[in-house]
């Protein structure tokens, strides 16, 4: 084991944040106002009565949401194994559905990383509870003497009963201390995150603006009545008619 150095973390940090950034606002400038209003529940828009402008809104910021759960995952997941393979020696696992794997005290850990505790419904959580038995096979079966545990690591949130019987269940502090050997590491990884995030994201406002504009106007032009109301029979035809190819 060796001991965590926050200067070394604070430096990927830097270096990769940037990524998260980019990605989120590369997934703004390539969204189309079609592609999401085919993927929304037009009769809850209308139950709502909203607007033009609180429609495109609402779509625009849950697009956003989803899609920035998603990159900021991945970019705490490669953060989680960075930190290990420094402390444990810890690497990317070519398992299926195994993020990490690494030895400490003569057990070997497998770890299925998640952003939050509240992560998937039962069928995923059987899907990992599977990939946690393949792995187990395949590494017993190509000569791993060590114990071996399965680990569902959460980067944040908490987890009162982390044995879940099949596998671990470690959660914000907690799966931090366990795979950097620091219990002050998941508030240390906290500030080099705001390093470049007021510069971003101002850079990020000012698309969001344009987009929220140009969005906007064509579905009024396109999805509005002459007396500005929105066509809620054309917008669930776009949605939900039956396809004509």
């Amino acid at each position: 084991m060796n001991l965590l150095q926050l200067s070394e973390v604070t430096l990927y940090v830097e270096e990769h944040i940037g990524s998260f950034h980019t990605r989120r606002l590369d997934s703004l400038r390539k969204l189309k106002l079609e592609q999401i209003l085919k993927r929304k529940n037009p009769y809850l828009f209308r139950a709502k009565n909203v607007s033009s402008i609180e429609l495109v809104k609402g779509l625009l910021d849950a697009h956003l949401s989803s899609q920035e759960e998603t990159i900021f995952g991945e970019f705490l997941e490669g953060l989680a194994i960075y930190v290990c393979s420094q402390v444990y020696g810890g690497k990317k696992s070519s398992a299926e559905g195994i993020d990490l794997e690494f030895e400490k005290d003569n057990t070997l850990y497998i770890v299925a990383i998640k952003s939050g505790p509240n992560w998937g419904n039962s069928s995923q959580v059987k899907r990992m509870l599977d990939n946690f038995k393949k792995a187990q096979r395949i590494l017993r079966s190509s000569g791993a003497k060590a114990h071996i545990v399965s680990v569902n690591g959460c980067c944040y949130g908490r987890d009162s009963q982390p044995d879940k019987g099949d596998y671990q269940k470690y959660c914000g502090q907690v799966f931090w201390h366990f795979i950097s050997g620091n219990e002050d590491s998941y508030v240390d990884i906290i500030e080099p995150l705001g390093r470049q995030a007021r510069r971003r994201n101002d850079e990020f406002a000012d698309a969001y603006e344009d987009i929220l504009r140009q969005f906007t106007r064509s579905f009024i032009v396109d999805f509005c009545l002459e007396d500005g109301k929105i066509d809620w029979q054309k917008l669930v035809r776009l949605n939900s008619a039956k396809s004509l190819d």
